[in-house]
């Protein structure tokens, strides 16, 4: 099944994700540095990427939550689909408080400002597979000829011959 909301032909989702994925993953990575140098500075740019990451996942969040709506019901494409959104917003939610506690002193972030991070850099690894299952196999939003009910890549091989189409 295609994508329901395009630009110039090609999912929209799929393009603004890769701006919340990246400027969060970058401010796990910036922290990280600034724990092992003790050098204030990474932990400023962290806390300006999560702030971007956060705005930049809502709004990726509304074009998935448009194209999920069309992924019929029943089918492991919309289960996938379910549990890659609601992962994403709780990625976003452990991001988005992270940030919060860090508004006082950006550069010396508490430990708790820190876990958080990391909880959702984790998890932000389960819901990228996730929708990668959802485009790379089971087709979401690429192939209107989609096999919905394809078996999870960690099976083995998918077969076009059964399932939802």
């Amino acid at each position: 099944m295609e994508a329901r909301a395009k630009l110039l032909g090609h999912p929209i989702h799929q393009m603004l994700i890769v701006f919340p994925l990246g400027l969060l993953t970058t401010a796990v990575i910036f922290d990280l540095i600034h724990l092992a140098m003790h050098d204030p500075t990474w932990s400023m740019i962290s806390y300006w990427m999560i702030g971007a990451g956060v705005i930049g996942g809502l709004c990726a969040a509304l074009f998935g939550l448009i194209d999920w709506m069309k992924i019929p019901s029943g089918t492991r494409a919309h289960r996938v689909g379910l549990w890659h959104g609601l992962g994403n917003v709780c990625v976003v939610v452990f991001f988005a408080i992270s940030w919060f506690l860090r508004r006082a002193d950006p550069s010396n972030p508490s430990a708790l400002a820190i876990v958080l991070l990391l909880i959702g850099g984790g998890l932000s690894l389960v819901t990228s597979w996730l929708g990668g299952e959802l485009v790379g196999r089971l087709g979401v939003g690429v192939d209107d000829g989609a096999n919905l009910d394809a078996p999870s890549s960690l099976t083995g091989p998918a077969s076009r011959s059964s399932g939802r189409r």
